[in-house]
């Protein structure tokens, strides 16, 4: 397959859409558009046959249609490797105009044409936020109009690949090339079952806490710098447990099996209820947090209204647990 400067060179002064040229009448000698259904395809499935599996049609159709767009452009897509197929350099630079360009126009006939039925979002989420504060709110967010195809996964889903148009991330929201909305602001505070607390000292210091297992999902970042507050360098010991899911952490305090440090307001219903209890006066801002993330530049509306809504109603939740 060609990648020569020839064709990297046509190609920008085929789609340059500040071309005084492209804003003529030859506007309109537009590629073929199944042959861009093909090339998305391609581009996501790696290969010519993912592409045809995907699109209900034969290897030899996606064939056909990606040499019709090719010669329409050109320039080539794809080269071979193995037993599929990855974009060449002008490759690359097509398929983004592409994706950006039907993306615009998504997003110009959903604000024109009539509403009929729900719009399907597909979200990515960790299990523990699920159980914990989204399947209790998610018939407040979709409402009326809005379906969420939910994806329940430890694995970060790629958005650039399509995987998913929403992914709930745990982290300090840096992630690049990704829009991140922070869902709500957290405090960190240590918390036990009634029988344990009643074992502890009333007001126990940081220190205390040593004298029982404590208990953490794979991130153990918050509990060193928790402790590290009364200057305890923290590795986890023989008698700490680690669970893959928050919430199983929360069980297993629930349980009698240890210390754990209790998300505010994500689980603050423990408190309430009694199931936990505070074992100290001492708390901490989790540095850490939930974040709804789209693509950056992402341009479905649907997508868009639907994060800022999950927002919306956690800051609303989190006001009205506070007061």
């Amino acid at each position: 397959m060609c990648q020569c400067s020839h064709c990297e060179g046509y190609l920008t002064s085929r789609i340059g859409r500040d071309d005084p040229v492209y804003m003529t009448h030859s506007s309109y000698d537009l590629p073929p558009l199944d042959g861009l259904t093909a090339l998305l395809a391609a581009a996501e499935e790696g290969s010519f046959s993912g592409a045809a599996a995907k699109l209900g049609l034969t290897h030899g159709s996606v064939s056909r249609r990606i040499a019709s767009l090719e010669h329409w452009l050109g320039a080539s897509l794809f080269e071979r490797h193995g037993r599929g197929v990855r974009l060449t350099p002008a490759g690359l630079r097509f398929t983004h105009d592409t994706r950006q360009s039907l993306g615009r126009l998504s997003h110009s006939a959903e604000q024109w044409r009539p509403r009929r039925g729900r719009q399907t979002v597909r979200m990515s989420v960790v299990p523990s936020f699920a159980r914990l504060w989204l399947l209790p709110h998610l018939a407040a967010i979709e409402r009326n109009d809005t379906h969420i195809d939910l994806s329940l996964d430890h694995r970060t889903m790629d958005l650039d690949a399509r995987e998913a148009e929403i992914v709930i991330r745990y982290g300090r929201g840096t992630w690049v090339g990704v829009d991140a909305k922070r869902i709500m602001r957290e405090s960190l505070t240590p918390v036990a079952s009634p029988d344990l607390q009643c074992r502890t000292h009333a007001t126990a210091a940081i220190a205390d806490l040593l004298q029982w297992p404590l208990l953490h999902d794979s991130d153990t970042s918050q509990w060193r710098t928790f402790l590290s507050r009364a200057g305890i360098s923290y590795r986890p010991r023989w008698q700490d447990r680690r669970f893959e899911d928050y919430d199983t952490v929360l069980a297993a305090a629930e349980a009698g099996l240890g210390i754990a440090l209790l998300r505010q307001p994500l689980a603050s219903d423990r408190l309430a209820h009694g199931r936990l209890i505070s074992i100290t006066s001492e708390h901490m801002e989790n540095p850490a947090g939930h974040f709804a993330c789209v693509r950056a530049g992402e341009a479905r509306q649907a997508v868009l209204t639907l994060r800022d809504r999950i927002v919306t109603i956690a800051h609303e939740d989190t006001q009205g647990k506070a007061g």
